[in-house]
């Protein structure tokens, strides 16, 4: 029992260090980018993030002139999510094959219908760029409503969490101090 500080104190410190050389690699980040999209409060926001992200790159690319399989793969790549490279993949891959956008997006179960909607109509209208601009616009708006919110919530958990800590060190301050006037007494 006495150990446990000292083992959990090393444990830590040799995790961070396997961390700090792993985290990047396509085998860990398999496992915790999914677990992250699935995180209670946090998921939703980071994947409204990827998405957000996704489209403004996907759009500034195509804007560009960069060709749809290239602009995918570059996207994919700095999308910052291992769930959404891998859908962009398979995207890729279905549009070399003569599929449209939308379809594999659909299928991939990450982006919402009302994403893949709106790259179907900017496919069929010839107008993507636009669409996947106001896709972003709209998102960044919702990372920004949902930071704000969260932010209001967490707010007065921070200030009743300082409270019980200012509170216990008076306590254990001024503890000491009554003992010793009782002992006096």
């Amino acid at each position: 029992m006495v150990f446990v500080g000292p083992a959990l104190a090393i444990a830590l410190f040799v995790f961070s260090i396997w961390w700090r050389g792993n985290k990047n690699t396509d085998r860990v980040r398999s496992v915790v980018d999914p677990l992250k999209l699935r995180l209670p409060v946090f998921g939703p926001l980071l994947t409204k993030i990827a998405i957000a992200r996704f489209s403004r790159n996907f759009s500034n690319m195509i804007g560009a002139g960069v060709p749809i399989l290239t602009a995918l793969r570059i996207v994919g790549e700095v999308s910052g999510n291992w769930v959404l490279q891998r859908a962009l993949v398979t995207v890729a891959e279905s549009v070399r094959q003569g599929e449209s956008i939308a379809v594999p997006l659909a299928e991939a179960n990450v982006f919402p219908a009302m994403v893949t909607q709106m790259i179907s109509v900017g496919e069929d209208s010839g107008s993507l760029e636009t669409m996947l601009e106001k896709i972003a616009s709209f998102y960044d708006a919702e990372v920004q409503a949902t930071t704000e919110a969260l932010t209001s919530l967490i707010e007065p958990l921070l200030i009743a969490f300082l409270g019980v800590v200012v509170g216990g060190m008076i306590v254990c301050l001024y503890l000491p101090i009554f003992k010793i006037t009782t002992l006096i007494h």
